[in-house]
């Protein structure tokens, strides 16, 4: 099938290279003719693990270019993904007007029939605007065309990206009743479901909403559990045995039920303020999720409440290891990132940084390209050299087992604030390290 994807974000660069990789011949198109040229030639802006070979393998056969021509995209698909970005507005809204001006763009040129499909997250209608405006401009060129347009979100987890799409748990579709865009949805996506059939049509608005409804579901669950962390510690409970309590109820399940130092990245909180703004737009005020997005500003404080409540208000002279800056593992992704609310919290009262993440370096070096106080090391163990305590901020997998005895020599102070419950209590007690964890009781080193 014949594929146009427009926008090369993380959204369109994967859709784009699995549909290639699934035989499609898949054109993605982006404005920007440098980020182009180095996708042309197997440079991926992105970390996400999967995705360089498979973009490399497909450009190298041919199913997969790149451009900046929207005539060319245009005229060589029937279906043409929509995956610009829709970032916040100053009020909370998803900004559409990348999507809507894609929109105008493709009423401008197209002169048969298409599917336009909105793969980006956009609130609810705005596949009604989207239709208007190609209709428009149809009208105003006094061309007749059929055209189509579908809700089709994305359901991927960065550092799980590639995998999600190529192995979905369920593929949304929303279009209109009896839309023979339906099956050709249907046939897309058929050599992706081939072991179980997880398509889902409905209509378009249900769609849209679907996606926004999914990740506010996914931020409650996270802030549910920070907030009872935080009540577990001062009544005497362990949050990792509440976990393990409730997650053994096949109501609730273990997914996102992990107590840490809040969420972030480009997903959860931008949807979860669209979500409040929308229902304020509607006057259906999200109460619940207005307590949501306040327990996870919140909890973005926690690690350095702790640090402040141990060395003091002003820590001038004091310098502090950070393990993680990416929002979560195998991204290098520090949008929202919990780290630089931390690191904020601690420059802001005197401190120097030692910082260090497997994969956001280069993206943490422009992040602090202007912050002398903040160093970020070759290793993880450099970070804690002369560090008065350590920071565990994201559950990196090298950060699981670290030598601990290294670590302990490295340190001023054998203190280790665990934002993310890595670590057994007793075992880090045991190895001389003063552990101070989330939602459980401290452990005080044996000496």
């Amino acid at each position: 099938m014949k594929i146009s994807v427009i926008g090369t974000g993380y959204v369109g660069l994967v859709t784009g290279a699995c549909l290639a990789e699934m035989g499609n011949d898949v054109i993605c198109l982006d404005v920007d003719a440098r980020k182009v040229e180095r996708l042309q030639a197997g440079h991926i802006p992105i970390y996400e693990p999967g995705l360089e070979p498979m973009v490399a393998a497909n450009v190298r056969a041919g199913r997969l270019s790149f451009t900046t021509d929207m005539d060319a995209a245009v005229r060589h698909a029937l279906v043409l993904f929509v995956a610009v970005g829709t970032p916040p507005d100053e009020d909370g809204s998803a900004d559409v007007s990348h999507v809507l001006a894609v929109a105008r763009s493709i009423g401008q040129r197209m002169a048969d029939r298409k599917i336009i499909v909105d793969k980006s997250t956009v609130p609810v209608g705005t596949a009604d605007k989207v239709r208007a405006i190609v209709a428009e401009e149809l009208h105003r060129r006094k061309v007749t065309a059929a055209f189509s347009v579908v809700s089709n979100p994305e359901f991927q987890k960065e550092g799980s990206a590639v995998n999600d799409f190529m192995r979905p748990d369920r593929v949304v579709v929303g279009a209109d009743p009896g839309d023979p865009a339906i099956d050709v949805m249907r046939a897309l996506y058929e050599p992706f479901l081939r072991n179980h059939d997880r398509l889902l049509v409905m209509d378009i608005r249900s769609a849209e909403l679907t996606k926004y409804a999914a990740n506010a579901m996914l931020a409650t669950r996270i802030s549910f559990m920070n907030e009872l962390a935080n009540l577990a510690e001062v009544v005497g409970a362990d949050i990792e045995a509440v976990r393990k309590g409730i997650g053994s109820d096949a109501r609730i399940g273990y997914s996102f039920l992990y107590a840490g130092c809040g969420y972030g990245g480009a997903c959860l909180p931008k949807d979860v303020k669209a979500l409040i703004r929308t229902g304020a737009e509607h006057g259906r005020p999200q109460v619940i999720l207005e307590a949501v997005e306040s327990v996870n500003e919140r909890q973005k404080g926690v690690l350095a409440e702790k640090v402040i409540a141990h060395f003091g208000d002003d820590l001038t002279g004091r310098r502090f290891a950070v393990w993680g800056l990416a929002f979560k593992p195998n991204t290098d992704d520090m949008r929202e990132a919990p780290s630089r609310a931390l690191i904020h919290a601690l420059l802001g009262r005197g401190a120097t940084i030692s910082a260090y993440d497997p994969v956001a370096m280069v993206e943490a070096r422009k992040v602090y390209a202007d912050e002398p106080r903040v160093e970020l090391t070759s290793s993880a163990l450099a970070a804690c050299t002369g560090a008065d305590a350590l920071l565990i901020v994201t559950e990196w997998k090298e950060f699981r087992s670290p030598d601990f005895a290294a670590v302990r020599e490295r340190l001023r102070q054998p203190i280790v604030f665990d934002g993310r419950n890595l670590y057994a209590p007793p075992v880090l007690a045991s190895e001389g390290l003063d552990y101070r964890p989330t939602g459980r009781a401290a452990a005080p080193a044996h000496v």
